[in-house]
């Protein structure tokens, strides 16, 4: 498919000596960086000249072709021009990373594993909700064709989870996307699972908690298979392993072979663990948490209670719930009824509450209008949305979820609630607590109200807890008096987003910004390793490093702050980013922290220019006539066209 960018990339390419004077290619917020074979090779003049390129330089041992803040958009076209597409990225995983705690680790695994999904995950659960609701009313039947087409697409996405989160955890772990979703999908292929309902071969572990029958080996080696429709973390760990894999392969692959060998032998190694180790460990695992629920029952029921309510969603999101499903259905079989999902039934409600919570509370506009969906995807039973899309990568409204759930399943058992049917999920799950026998109403009542009171907490507990992340990342910047930002209808004032030195651009080595090729500003040398926000934006660009972000503001400014001089290159964990690409941050919130030591000791310059971007779209941009500001400074003043 053409790019406008296509005829621009032929002659950055051409004239920086042609596709075989690349060694590599990176990119930085506002320039292309080529590593070049022989740098005499490059026509810098014609460059210079070219519509769509602000100017080229040499600097620091690479050769800089600078295009602007769009140039993520016509690095894309280059590097696949020059044939790196796979190179894309590579270079982050370079890069220091903030250090986190394990659990940490995982939550911003699983942020990054489903925020790419999770639009088409609150789109599928919405629908499944409908429908469910149609069903209950009458308008359809189970078995109309109208029915079963839109369930399939409603139930797709959960159905074959493990192919989707194949994509999106390939990559999350910078792997090939397509060994990702191989994998996912030999998890759901329907000769395995069928193997699944035949006739076992043998047993191991017969008479004990871990007991396993087993449908079919692998080189002789016994395999137990699990159902993984639905599951999460079975193929996260999956295409964990594989990437790893796959890049211990590239090394010793022959590049003749190496476009089929990798991927095919990356495979061959990984599936086969997958269905060996991982499927017996969650079966275990799920017979162990099946096993002690059943002796705490034993013990204290209202422990049980408490057990299943608070951990039953840590259950369902690592795959360990099917190990309390036979328990279910042998109960309902044998005893007439069961008390595992009346314990657990409150889950989705509490969700809810949760997110219902978080869309009054939260100023973020896009956590708002995910919020809303999801409420009501969880009142129907469909949870993912909340917990992988909003809760979990927030953790405390997760936390809060649990408890709360935890504390309704141990007052269910207390009132003797039982469950008699499998049915329905969410507000459709009600029916199945009426008692078939007498058809008394007494536990869909005590329900109804344990289930209200579940919600109550987790929203007031989460109304008083939950707090914007940006808001968190806030310090004693947000307590000192930032002046507004002029609003008048010729010009718009802007406080400096840093404490230091002020020196026009001119000043500064870069020609890029010395000639306000990129735009007009002002550069500040800082005296203090923080960076504020100098009024509400949104941050429509913050490149990986953490030494360049951009913000776009209400009022039509595009700012970009560019801490220190080719200060992309420092790998030794000078910045330390406090909010994200996409983000909408207040006037006076924390940015960025840095130090300013390890740039100097790295030996770079500190000198941060800061500039208008846009500044085609406005009469004139002015800098300060003082010679040092403080955060309560006025920095720059934007006359309106």
């Amino acid at each position: 498919m053409a790019s406008k960018y296509d005829e621009l990339t032929k002659i950055i390419i051409q004239n920086v000596g042609g596709k075989s004077n690349v060694d590599s290619l990176t990119h930085c917020v506002t320039r292309l960086r080529f590593q070049l074979k022989d740098s005499s090779k490059a026509n810098t003049e014609v460059l210079k000249n070219t519509d769509g390129v602000v100017t080229a330089v040499e600097s620091g041992g690479q050769y800089q072709v600078v295009i602007g803040t769009h140039v993520p958009d016509v690095y894309k076209v280059v590097s696949k021009s020059l044939g790196l597409t796979e190179q894309v990225g590579q270079e982050n995983e370079k890069e220091p990373r903030k250090k986190m705690s394990l659990f940490n680790r995982f939550i911003d695994m699983i942020s990054g594993v489903f925020t790419p999904i999770l639009s088409i995950l609150i789109a599928g659960g919405v629908l499944k909700g409908v429908l469910a609701l149609l069903v209950a009313i009458g308008i359809l039947s189970s078995t109309d064709g109208t029915y079963i087409i839109l369930q399939a697409t409603g139930d797709a996405i959960f159905y074959f989870f493990p192919i989707f989160l194949g994509l999106t955890a390939a990559r999350k772990f910078k792997s090939n996307e397509f060994v990702g979703v191989a994998i996912g999908a030999s998890m759901l292929y329907p000769t395995l699972i069928a193997a699944a309902g035949g006739e076992a071969i043998s047993t191991l572990f017969a008479g004990t908690v871990l007991e396993s029958k087993v449908f079919l080996t692998f080189l002789g080696i016994p395999v137990i298979l699990l159902n993984y429709s639905s599951t999460v973390i079975p193929v996260l760990i999956s295409v964990f392993l594989a990437s790893k894999i796959e890049k211990f392969l590239k090394k010793i692959a022959p590049e003749v072979v190496k476009m089929f060998f990798v991927p095919l032998f990356t495979l061959v190694i990984t599936i086969p663990l997958t269905l060996i180790v991982i499927g017996p460990i969650s079966t275990w695992a799920s017979n162990l948490v099946g096993a002690t629920t059943l002796a705490l029952n034993d013990i204290s029921p209202i422990l049980y209670g408490m057990f299943l309510g608070g951990l039953w969603q840590v259950f369902v999101m690592f795959g360990l719930h099917w190990g309390l499903i036979p328990i279910v259905i042998n109960n309902t079989m044998t005893l007439g009824y069961d008390t595992i999902f009346a314990a657990t039934f409150t889950a989705s409600f509490t969700q809810s509450a949760v997110v219902l919570a978080i869309y009054f509370k939260t100023k973020d506009k896009k956590l708002k209008s995910l919020s809303l969906p999801a409420f009501f995807s969880g009142l129907v039973g469909v949870s993912e949305p909340a917990i992988y899309g909003i809760t979990l990568p927030r953790k405390r409204p997760f936390i809060i979820s649990c408890i709360a759930t935890g504390v309704a399943g141990a007052v269910s058992m207390m009132l003797g609630i039982k469950f008699f049917v499998l049915g329905g999920l969410g507000v459709f799950g009600f029916p199945s607590f009426i008692d078939p026998e007498t058809s008394s109403m007494q536990g869909v009542i005590r329900l109804a109200f344990v289930t209200i009171g579940a919600m109550v907490i987790s929203f007031i507990l989460a109304y008083l807890l939950f707090k914007d992340e940006k808001i968190q990342n806030t310090n004693e910047m947000a307590n000192r008096s930032v002046p507004e930002p002029e609003t008048s209808k010729n010009q718009e004032e802007l406080a400096s987003p840093l404490k230091g030195e002020v020196i026009p651009l001119s000043q500064v080595e870069d020609e890029a910004f010395s000639t306000e090729s990129l735009g007009k500003g002002m550069a500040i040398i800082p005296t203090e390793g923080k960076l504020y926000a100098p009024a509400d934006a949104e941050v429509i660009s913050f490149y990986h490093t953490g030494h360049a972000v951009g913000l776009a503001f209400d009022s039509g400014i595009e700012l970009l702050i560019h801490v220190g001089q080719n200060t992309v290159k420092l790998k030794n964990g000078a910045f330390s980013p406090k909010v994200s690409q996409g983000d909408r941050v207040t006037k006076g919130q924390l940015l960025l922290e840095f130090d300013i030591d390890k740039i100097k000791e790295a030996g770079y310059s500190t000198v941060t220019p800061i500039i208008v971007t846009n500044t085609a779209n406005f009469a004139d941009v002015k800098g300060t006539a003082q010679t040092s500001v403080d955060y309560t400074d006025i920095l720059l003043t934007v006359q309106k066209a």
